[in-house]
């Protein structure tokens, strides 16, 4: 008997899906090369990458990516559905080398993002890669809407945010999947603390004045911000979405990350993000290898 086919699902999160490049690079070390790929907003970012052979060159930005270089990528906007049009992600993709139509990806991959108009879920597996990586990553209140195929897009993780589902329909046997957003101490938001608040290290006074945090308050994260609301918010929508499709459909081997203590906005802690996917995998490494036929 053959090796079965493997799917990889990877899931949504923000910055915290930055985990799926360590993933990644630690299946590979097991001997595990998914045959197909999905995913859900950075899910499909990583993805695409992966898909594209480009994911070293992924890696390298990600790592260098600093607080000031974040704030540049933010392209605002306060009259089009969203904070940040974000254009460089688009960008990005094209630069580090991912083939610009998804049927020339190397192995078969799918994007999910949500039609705003009728709330459905939506799968890209072909057509314009960049187009529809950045309309599967529309966090909702932070990026803007991307139209794409006649369709507004959302965050596909308000659909589907470990895309297991999308990879079984690719023809996967084995399914592997990985949720950034988990949450192993049951909460979703802690409280403030004495910690100066992250967006106190990257926002100017000039957004401190629009979000009307003081540069004074912000020094001490005192009570919920804007961003601290919508990290919540997204959190909770994800969490009771995610539990009801996994238990439906359930992959092989979940992959919780522990990540609780960055938000979906922080992008530029992808080494520590990155060590977490290592972890998950060295985790369940025996089981992963038994389902992958590796045994």
């Amino acid at each position: 008997m053959g090796r079965p086919k493997i799917g990889l699902a990877l899931g949504s999160g923000g910055a915290r899906g930055w985990c799926h490049i360590g993933v990644i690079e630690a299946l590979a070390a097991l001997g595990v090369k998914p045959d197909m790929i999905a995913g859900t907003s950075m899910g499909a970012v990583v993805g695409a990458a992966w898909a594209g052979e480009a994911l070293p060159a992924l890696r390298d930005w990600v790592e260098k990516l600093t607080p000031a270089a974040f704030l540049r990528l933010m392209d605002v906007s306060f009259n089009s559905g969203g904070l940040v049009e974000a254009r460089r992600l688009e960008a990005l993709m094209k630069d580090i080398g991912v083939p610009d139509r998804l049927e020339n990806l190397h192995c078969p991959f799918t994007a999910v993002a949500t039609d705003m108009q009728t709330g459905r879920e939506i799968w890209f597996s072909e057509g314009e890669t960049y187009r529809a990586v950045r309309g599967s990553a529309g966090i909702p209140g932070v990026m803007t809407p991307v139209k794409y195929d006649g369709r507004w897009l959302l965050d596909g993780g308000l659909v589907n945010p470990v895309p297991v589902s999308a990879v079984r329909a690719l023809g996967a046997e084995v399914i592997l999947a990985v949720n950034p957003n988990a949450r192993p101490d049951g909460q979703i938001w802690k409280a403030p603390d004495e910690t100066p608040h992250w967006i106190a290290k990257v926002l100017p006074e000039a957004l401190h004045d629009v979000f009307g945090i003081s540069p004074e308050e912000s020094l001490r994260a005192s009570k919920p911000g804007y961003f601290d609301v919508v990290n919540a918010a997204i959190d909770v929508t994800t969490q009771q979405i995610s539990r009801a499709r996994l238990a439906g459909e359930p992959p092989h081997v979940l992959m919780d990350a522990d990540l609780t203590h960055i938000t979906v906005l922080e992008l530029f802690r992808g080494k520590e993000i990155i060590s977490e996917g290592h972890r998950l995998v060295e985790a369940q490494a025996d089981r992963i290898r038994r389902v992958c036929g590796l045994d």
